[in-house]
């Protein structure tokens, strides 16, 4: 019976072509919006994760002042110093240690400029935010004793400043003070998900920014990385303790200083873009109530048209269960068209998308799959009024109707 009720199904969509179709139309805009949605989520999700992973998952970043907000530190706590540098490689837990101090400058190559991070730091700096040096060397010990006037150039800065020529041995400036170049880091990929590029940098020995630039022994930033075998918990609590010591924070008072972990920010960007993904998906999600409802609308317009079609099945004794099922059919065969319609243009959409927006592609077949689940459901259940209307049809009254 089920098979005859599907022949009998499709035999009535091809009689109104065009009708099936917009009627369709809503289950395939909210199948593939579901889809897009959740895929292209999914993608920017692990591309946020590849990003703080590239940054450097166990390095810690230690600033000045208490956090008061996404981006915001509080002003007046005392900066920094070499010595408290110096002072976290005592610990067993800390690898590697980069004193910091940036400044946004200008810099300059004839008449080519570009506004850019200049960081004044150590070769340490390298090795925690995963930079390689591409052509050329990094800063020597004796030019960072001594204060010389050397950079390394990010791959950003580089092709702004000097295009396709290598820059190795030429000079640029820095507003009035000339550097020479002696490195070039290799690229890591341009602008990041986080909206960072992490190769628009110049590099200084941290005494040559001291002395020429900032013109202090600040220190506005520390970089330092997680031993191996080590948490990146206990390297935050022993370096939390010791700069509480060399502070002489009292412990009643709160520290005066922030230790930052990428890991907890890769987990807080994670679950934020997870959180907006279900959100986007629950609000696709509508889409399929709209066209579940076009379904029964236009459901009930087949019934009233087929009144004494009906009303011949019932008079020459077909069941009250056979018309139901055939028109319940009718609204499922509707539905599950316009899934496999919508999941076709999901997938199309979605590697348009991605490519787009260079993230990446990473579809979930459960959301495929429930997503086509529920097209299906919602023409059981938008379909089921209309079919019990048609089925309970008096067959006197049906034959009657004009």
């Amino acid at each position: 019976m089920l098979r005859d009720a599907v022949v009998l199904a499709l035999r009535e969509l091809r009689r109104n072509v065009l009708r099936s179709v917009l009627t369709t139309l809503g289950i395939v805009i909210g199948v593939s919006t579901v889809i897009v949605m959740v895929t292209v989520g999914n993608g920017a999700t692990i591309q946020v994760s590849n990003d703080i992973a590239a940054m450097g998952s166990d390095r810690l970043t230690i600033v000045p002042g208490q956090r008061l907000g996404p981006g915001r530190m509080s002003a007046g706590a005392e900066a920094f110093d070499v010595a408290d540098a110096d002072a976290l490689h005592e610990l067993n837990s800390v690898s590697a240690v980069a004193p910091t101090a940036q400044r946004s400058m200008g810099a300059i190559v004839g008449n080519r400029s570009r506004k850019t991070t200049v960081v004044g730091t150590t070769n340490e700096y390298l090795e925690i935010n995963n930079l390689e040096i591409e052509d050329g060397r990094a800063v020597s010990e004796g030019e960072a004793r001594g204060g010389r006037a050397v950079c390394v150039l990010g791959a950003t800065v580089r092709a702004s400043l000097f295009g396709n020529q290598n820059p190795i041995g030429s000079s640029i400036r820095l507003e009035r003070i000339s550097f020479e170049v002696v490195g070039l880091l290799r690229s890591k990929g341009g602008q990041t998900s986080l909206g960072m590029d992490p190769d628009d940098l110049v590099i200084l020995p941290l005494t040559t920014f001291q002395r020429r630039i900032s013109g202090n022994e600040d220190v506005t930033q520390i970089h330092a990385s997680v031993a191996v075998g080590s948490s990146t918990t206990k390297a935050e609590d022993d370096i939390v303790a010791l700069l509480r010591e060399r502070r002489r924070i009292a412990d009643a008072e709160d520290d005066d200083f922030t230790v930052i972990d990428m890991a907890d920010i890769s987990r807080t960007l994670t679950s934020t873009t997870q959180l907006l993904t279900m959100l986007l998906g629950a609000i696709a999600g509508v889409s399929l109530l709209v066209g579940g409802i076009g379904i029964m609308n236009i459901m009930l317009v087949s019934v009233t048209e087929r009144t004494r079609e009906v009303g011949i099945r019932l008079a020459i004794g077909a069941l009250e269960g056979e018309v139901l099922t055939q028109f319940l059919v009718e609204a499922v065969v509707l539905s599950v068209f316009g899934g496999i319609l919508g999941i076709l243009l999901a997938l199309a959409g979605s590697v348009a998308l991605t490519s787009w927006l260079a993230v990446p592609f990473a579809v979930d077949p459960g959301i495929v799959a429930l997503a086509f689940f529920f097209s299906g459901m919602v023409g059981v259940v938008f379909g089921y009024a209309p079919a019990r209307k048609a089925a309970r049809l008096d067959p006197i009254e049906a034959l009657r109707h004009e």
